[in-house]
């Protein structure tokens, strides 16, 4: 079975940084694509950055500037560093992935999320 394997989140005071990492575990054929969603309490899932292989990658307009999304393609492993947090980007974060298990067989996964917590 493939899954998506989140760690990195934590604590910071507001102005600080944290790197998230995401791996994918199992036999994949390859990734579509890799990125990071999050859910703040009461809110909807929304997303934060999306790297689409061999294509551009996209960030919200709330993390630009600040949220880096990177790739170890080797290990099919994907990272958010996040710098200059804020208040508001404490969240549970999520990694997502497309991808094929085999040339046509496409499937969606989510990691199991990663709490955040920026104070003040």
């Amino acid at each position: 079975q493939v899954q998506l394997v989140e760690s990195g989140g934590g604590l910071v005071q507001a102005g600080g940084s944290l790197r998230l990492s995401c791996a994918v575990e199992g036999s994949i054929f390859s990734i579509n694509a890799m990125g990071w969603f999050r859910q703040a309490p009461g809110k909807q899932r929304v997303l934060v950055a999306l790297n689409t292989i061999g294509s551009s990658t996209n960030y919200a307009d709330s993390v630009k500037g600040r949220f880096t999304i990177s790739r170890d393609n080797a290990n099919n492993t994907v990272f958010l560093q996040m710098s200059s947090l804020k208040t508001e980007d404490t969240a549970v974060y999520y990694c997502y992935a497309d991808l094929l298990r085999s040339r046509a067989n496409r499937q969606v996964y989510w990691g199991q999320g990663t709490q955040v917590t920026v104070s003040s």
